[in-house]
């Protein structure tokens, strides 16, 4: 299994190249049954990276590009009146898939947004008065563009709470820039990109990780993290209990992928910063924490 995924890391990184943490960290979230937010400056590889996914795990993808003027039944779909058979027929969105790339997600209203609440937290959607259900796996790769850019509607915090995780690319350094220069055909590559597992082995590793042995010192561990961001004057708001399952969770994935079947404190710290990056918020300010007070945190609480 180790092979495995030491394939999929490295044949991604052909076409993402540089960032085999990042795509460690995606495949850690799509393993984990979660959904995964990147958020980043446009033309940083986003949506290639979740084309590359797709493609190398054998998974149906669709992409739907978020604008101010769309509605839900643009991502649902709707149901259209059939003028031979004389009844309405369903017509399913873009959601109707294994991999849904919403891209530049924060460009649309709160409205079309919501559309992806319940199928993130439910795995079905209920459209008409008909609760429809999605396929598996199911895995949602939005991509935001920073707030402070024009024309951006933040994410309501139910919204961000859907998200398993929430990375960025960042630039590429400057030997994996050089190579993407020099490269001609990047979407030749994506394109003729094989699949190295296919779509119910990604279920069987889903099924794996939820076996993974998490002893009791370490969920104490992550409860006395709970409870720091609840009691610290650094946070807002502190962690919730579905927070703390996201961590458990990611940080089993983390150590599957890393080729054991027990979670370690190691994998805790490793994963912290993209499970609850973004579902905390600086007591002072309101506005997201620096990546500094995280580490202030991992460093006072005590590690079993």
């Amino acid at each position: 299994m180790q092979d495995r995924f030491h394939d999929i890391v490295t044949q991604i990184s052909a076409v993402v190249l540089g960032k085999e943490n990042q795509i460690r960290l995606a495949l850690t979230c799509l393993f984990a049954k979660g959904h995964l937010l990147i958020e980043d400056i446009p033309g940083i590889g986003k949506t290639t990276l979740a084309k590359a996914l797709s493609k190398c795990l054998g998974l149906q993808f669709r992409r739907v590009q978020f604008t101010s003027d769309m509605l839900p039944g643009d991502i649902l779909g709707t149901s259209i009146f059939d003028g031979k058979q004389g009844v309405f027929l369903f017509h399913p969105g873009p959601i109707f898939t294994q991999v849904l790339l919403a891209d530049e997600i924060n460009r649309a209203t709160p409205k079309t947004q919501s559309a992806l609440l319940e199928a993130m937290e439910e795995q079905q959607v209920t459209i008409e008065g008909e609760t429809r259900g999605l396929e598996s796996p199911f895995f949602v790769i939005a991509t935001q563009n920073p707030r402070e850019q024009y024309g951006t509607f933040p994410l309501p915090e139910s919204q961000l709470d859907r998200f398993l995780m929430r990375i960025d690319l960042g630039y590429p350094d400057r030997t994996a820039e050089k190579k993407l220069l020099q490269s001609e055909n990047v979407r030749g590559v994506l394109s003729g990109m094989p699949a190295c597992i296919m779509s119910e082995s990604v279920l069987e590793i889903q099924r794996r990780i939820g076996t993974v042995h998490v002893s009791d010192a370490l969920l104490n561990y992550i409860q006395d993290i709970l409870s720091f961001t609840r009691t610290s004057a650094y946070f807002h708001i502190g962690l919730s209990p579905r927070a703390g399952m996201a961590i458990t969770q990611a940080a089993r994935s983390w150590s599957y992928i890393s080729g054991r079947d027990y979670v370690l404190p190691e994998d805790v710290q490793k994963i912290i910063p993209w499970v609850v990056g973004h579902r905390l918020r600086a007591r002072e300010d309101l506005e997201e924490i620096p990546r500094q007070r995280l580490e202030t945190m991992l460093a006072e609480v005590a590690i079993p």
